[in-house]
């Protein structure tokens, strides 16, 4: 049985899930869901609250990508993905350590494609917020792009809406990779400038000039927040399957789908060997 680490604070709840992911499990707050609830499933981190993103965040096509002129093989991680998704810490168990309302989880082994890397969350809970820091080094033999990002599972009803800026969006293919960005200003049907409802059908789509920002209303059944994000978060992607689903994710992440294949590489971050990255996502309820 998996073991869970519970932190509370207030009427705040946070349950954090190492062994599968270095996921969050669980986060309510007055015996309400912030974020969707763990369904129990230890097989699938997909069903989980919340999965970290490192060292890349979502797909990566045409079987690996080319860096400072070489070209690095990378193979799909996940059974029903063609393309590799996420990188592998969502997939690895971590170590973790807790003092009060603070948490501290560790990996050792990131290890993936020409990656090899150690990683860090830091887990902060308050009456009113829950910060997550994320801090990843390069411990492979070789100067390489890195990402980080957090993949948080929402509730999802009728009276959910929410808000925030960006300056594009980008469309995808049925292989769920992109192909062409728009513009807001001329898009305005993609934009979520003000409070809206999510779409009825489906929706993957990464956003661009993300403000940093966003506001997640809810009905009485879950709890509203604001999500205040590093600057180096300057992307961020929505996956809404549709009305009939009962969750929504929105996902902060420094570099958009399949960067390292777009033209310039947006959102790529060069490590050498010994270097870090890190971010933080601030998720605030009061």
């Amino acid at each position: 049985m998996v073991k869970l680490t519970k932190l509370t604070a207030g009427t705040a709840c946070l349950e954090l899930a190492p062994e599968i992911g270095g996921a969050i499990a669980r986060l309510d707050v007055g015996g309400k869901p912030l974020l969707r609830r763990w369904t129990g499933d230890e097989t699938d981190p997909f069903s989980l609250a919340g999965n970290v993103l490192m060292p890349f965040s979502n797909r990566i096509s045409g079987g690996g990508f080319t860096w400072n002129e070489t070209f690095y093989p990378l193979g799909p991680n996940f059974e029903g993905e063609p393309n590799p998704i996420h990188g592998d810490g969502f997939l690895k168990s971590w170590g973790i350590t807790k003092s009060g309302t603070s948490a501290q989880m560790t990996l050792l082994n990131g290890e993936i494609g020409p990656w090899k890397y150690r990683a860090r969350q830091d887990f902060h809970l308050t009456p009113d917020q829950l910060k997550v820091t994320l801090t990843i080094q390069n411990t492979g033999l070789y100067s390489l792009p890195f990402g980080l990002g957090l993949h948080p599972w929402f509730p999802r009803n009728s009276g959910t809406r929410i808000s925030f800026s960006a300056k594009s969006v980008w469309l995808e293919n049925t292989s769920y990779l992109p192909t062409k960005e728009l513009n807001l200003s001329s898009a305005p049907a993609w934009s979520f400038e003000h409070a809206r409802s999510l779409p009825a059908t489906w929706m993957n789509n990464c956003y661009t000039g993300f403000c940093g920002s966003v506001r997640i209303d809810q009905t009485a059944a879950a709890v509203s927040c604001t999500i205040t994000c590093d600057q180096s978060l300057e992307y961020a992607h929505i996956f809404s399957p549709g009305e009939a689903s009962d969750f929504f994710c929105f996902e902060p992440v420094t570099h958009p789908v399949d960067s390292l294949n777009l033209p310039r590489q947006p959102g790529q971050r060069e490590l050498k060997t010994g270097g870090t990255l890190a971010t933080s996502v601030i998720f605030s309820w009061k």
